[in-house]
């Protein structure tokens, strides 16, 4: 029993699925990281929003006022550093004092917590020491190292997002925030991409599913009308939707094979209804002259008369019986060819020497007009066909009629060529001449001793040299049957040295 996984239409179907799942998880991940990135880059602006406006908030911040030794010199080319703006003391210091950093009122908003992560910063002096912090940052935040270059990072560590930036005197600060919202927002977008993921899995498996059901589908009755046709209902065809697809193709081979098959099959049994019917008659007569001379004593020419027409009847059911063997040989291929090059007037003048006593019992004048023509050939298969050719237009012709027998180079093709002065054959029956069994008329009947396997014999012994043979006939006027073999140009050669 086949399991479903082995046919067809699964394996279709798994592949179909293997290939949208591993799509489907490659967009995933490449969507994922795209959004992961959206809000980092979304984290990191809000991060350098703050930072920024932290900044400004420190430079305003009061430093203390220096002592005796402390006091340096303004610069020669300019005013004190600092914001003239700002209090005096602020431009006299080295910097601000640890702990006194507040931050203005409308920052404050900037790190309130709204119900979920809110922002935490803080900051150093240059001496490394925490000026400001707000009350919900880490504890063990320590102070980054300055950067090579001037200018802000961002860092991920233990689960929070951190921007610091550097004054150019050494001042530092810090702001962060936990990436716990962040995290939120994909999980939440994770399981949105899993539920559409999941719907476009259902609906291309379903598609799927329904596509190889339709490509299938023909298979099946492929199926079903060759398990109709082995149990011998051969006149079944396979519907064929026309769309020229290839199983429509396949179908169409397979519907000629089975014409092809059913056409064997009649042609078989009405061989063997042919075969039995041909048969029963030399068996009849037997049985019928043997019980005739059992049945009562009698004297000798009697009985010689009853074991002659015994004696025809068997030779005629020989006759058959060979002919028969003849033809399943030739069906089997079994009987090896000897292919060589052959004359076809040489072996058609063999052939009118051994027909002569035959022609000379019907008062028939044989004729000939031979020319070489040497072809590739098994010459004992061209010899049966000619004897078997000119027998025929013996025995099927006139009383005192003529027979002309000739062969000639043609077209690269050797030609041998039988001519009859009889009764012709009509139109209506030229068709089926080669046919098994088949006589034209009541002219071919078995009083001539012919079975009507002659000229099919010689129709399969020609296919098999991969020649042609025709027929031309009228009626009242003859026939005319011509063996076309390929020529042989070595051969002339051979044949003249």
């Amino acid at each position: 029993m086949t399991l479903p996984i082995h046919s067809i239409r699964w394996r279709i179907q798994a592949w179909h699925g293997l290939l949208l799942l591993l799509v489907l998880a490659g967009f995933g991940a490449m969507a994922y990281h795209l959004q992961d990135t959206s809000e980092t880059r979304h984290l990191d602006a809000e991060l350098h929003l703050r930072i920024s406006a932290l900044f400004g908030n420190i430079a305003r911040q009061p430093r203390p006022v220096p002592g005796p030794g402390d006091q340096r010199p303004d610069p020669p080319d300019g005013p004190p550093e600092g914001d003239p703006d700002d209090p005096p003391e602020r431009n006299a210091g080295r910097g601000p004092r640890p702990g006194s950093f507040r931050l203005r009122p409308e920052l404050a908003p900037l790190f309130a917590s709204d119900g979920g992560s809110a922002f935490y910063y803080r900051v150093w002096t240059r001496d490394g020491a925490v000026f400001g912090s707000s009350p919900d940052a880490p504890a063990g935040l320590s102070r980054p190292e300055r950067p090579q270059s001037r200018g802000g990072l961002f860092r991920s560590v233990n689960g929070r997002r951190e921007a610091f930036e550097f004054t150019p005197p050494g001042e530092s600060a810090l702001v962060g925030v936990s990436e716990a919202g962040k995290e939120r927002e994909m999980l939440r977008f994770a399981g949105k991409l899993a539920a559409v993921g999941a719907g476009v899995i259902v609906l291309g498996l379903a598609g799927g599913w329904w596509l190889a059901s339709r490509a299938i589908r023909p298979v099946d009755a492929i199926s079903a009308t060759a398990a109709r046709i082995a149990g011998g209902r051969l006149d079944e065809r396979i519907p064929v939707s026309g769309n020229g697809s290839e199983l429509d193709r396949l179908a169409a081979v397979l519907n000629h094979a089975f014409a092809q098959l059913d056409a064997a099959f009649a042609e078989q049994a009405r061989f063997t209804s042919d075969a039995a019917h041909e048969l029963r008659t030399p068996v009849s007569v037997i049985l019928a002259q043997t019980q005739l001379a059992l049945a009562r004593p009698r004297d000798s020419d009697e009985y010689r008369e009853s074991i002659e027409i015994t004696r025809r009847s068997a030779l005629r059911m020989q006759s058959l019986i060979e002919s028969l063997l003849a033809l399943a040989r030739l069906d089997a291929r079994t009987e090896p060819a000897r292919r060589q090059p052959c004359d076809l007037a040489s072996i058609g003048r063999e052939q009118l020497d051994l027909i002569q006593p035959l022609a000379a019992e019907r008062g028939i004048v044989l004729h000939q007009e031979l020319e070489p023509a040497v072809c590739v050939a098994d010459p004992d298969r061209v010899a049966q066909i000619c004897t078997n050719l000119l027998s025929n237009a013996v025995k099927y012709n006139r009383i005192g009629g003529e027979v002309r027998l000739s062969s000639r180079r043609e077209n690269g093709h050797a030609l041998l060529t039988v001519t009859d002065t009889g009764l012709g054959i009509a139109a209506q029956h030229l068709p089926h001449i080669f046919d098994r069994f088949y006589r034209a008329d009541d002219s071919r009947n078995r009083s001539t001793g012919g079975a009507g396997l002659g000229l099919a014999i010689c129709k399969l012994l020609t296919e098999a040299e991969g020649g042609s043979l025709t027929v031309n006939s009228v009626e009242d006027r003859g026939s005319t049957f011509t063996l076309q073999i390929l020529a042989d140009e070595n051969g002339d050669a051979k044949m003249e040295n």
